[in-house]
């Protein structure tokens, strides 16, 4: 018996799961994806400069996932541009973004309580992607764990893990800002989720589809909008973190703290320009005797 097939939100949530994300959700996807494009330094001068490249940033903003997704399956990474209405969407959604007159549209939804919904929306069409994205790679690989853990992975969260090559795009070159040095909370829930959504798949974990969409999209709604509200960039799952890895993968050890100190004070040392000598006895005495004989004169 399922754990949550005797809850009364079990219809709740099958009509939860089959809610159509096109297009409403994915305005709101397309909508959240471009502000966080124009939010980057340099993109509104680029898209003045280069539109076509603009074009493409956003479009990778908007379909990055899909292309990850489908480069792992061995599919053609253009295969989603064929979806002439989604592309045309995400398209008005950039132009009106970018160019709209006096920055209208921009305003109105950047517009924090409107922010806010579109945030949510937002997370409703990205669970649904996890889950569509394991759920393909199962019926691909039936006993491929690693393979439906890494196509949800990347159908939830594949623009971040193509931030470098955006950047590439917009012309700047930041490989220390790579996503898997430094996972965003986005990048670990959907880590997180795809590993519930394959359990589930496979039959280890005894939850339906639908419920499982329906309380991992709270969840995901939950604390997106709460770190918007508040704009922190603290992951919830920290605490948990902070306790579980320095069990599991040890803890910075002291010497390498101590080495990396040593060269950044070996560093400072060598930036700051070495004092100038001070004067002997009989250069002072030599200055004093000018000074006296100036004033005879």
């Amino acid at each position: 018996m399922e754990l949550a097939g005797a809850l009364p939100l079990g219809e709740l949530a099958a009509a939860f799961a089959g809610l159509p994300v096109f297009p409403l959700f994915d305005t709101a996807y397309f909508i959240v994806s471009v502000l966080y494009l124009k939010y980057e330094p340099g993109a509104v001068e680029m898209s003045r400069k280069s539109p076509f490249a603009s074009w493409l940033c956003a479009m990778l903003h908007c379909f990055g996932s899909y292309i990850l997704a489908d480069l792992l399956l061995g599919e053609s990474p253009i295969d989603y541009f064929s979806n002439n209405s989604s592309v045309i969407l995400a398209t008005a959604v950039w132009y009106l973004i970018f160019f709209c007159p006096m920055n209208i549209f921009y305003k109105c939804v950047s517009f924090l309580p409107v922010k806010l919904i579109f945030v949510a929306m937002k997370e409703v069409v990205r669970v649904r992607k996890i889950a569509a994205g394991v759920h393909h790679a199962h019926h691909r690989y039936h006993h491929g764990w690693f393979i439906m853990m890494a196509t949800g992975w990347v159908k939830g969260s594949g623009v971040a893990l193509m931030s470098n090559l955006e950047q590439l795009l917009r012309g700047v070159w930041k490989p220390e800002t790579n996503e898997i040095l430094h996972m965003s909370f986005p990048l670990k829930a959907s880590l997180y989720g795809t590993i519930l959504f394959t359990l589930q798949q496979t039959h280890w974990l005894p939850v339906s589809e639908a419920n499982l969409i329906f309380f991992f999209t709270m969840f995901m709604i939950v604390c997106k909008v709460f770190m918007t509200a508040t704009h922190s960039h603290a992951s919830p799952f920290a605490p948990v973190e902070s306790f579980i890895c320095p069990v599991f993968f040890g803890s910075v050890s002291s010497g390498h703290t101590n080495h990396h100190h040593d060269q950044h004070g070996a560093s400072h040392e060598v930036s700051h320009p070495p004092p100038p000598p001070a004067k002997s006895k009989e250069d002072l005495n030599e200055g004093t005797r000018k000074r006296k004989a100036k004033k005879a004169e």
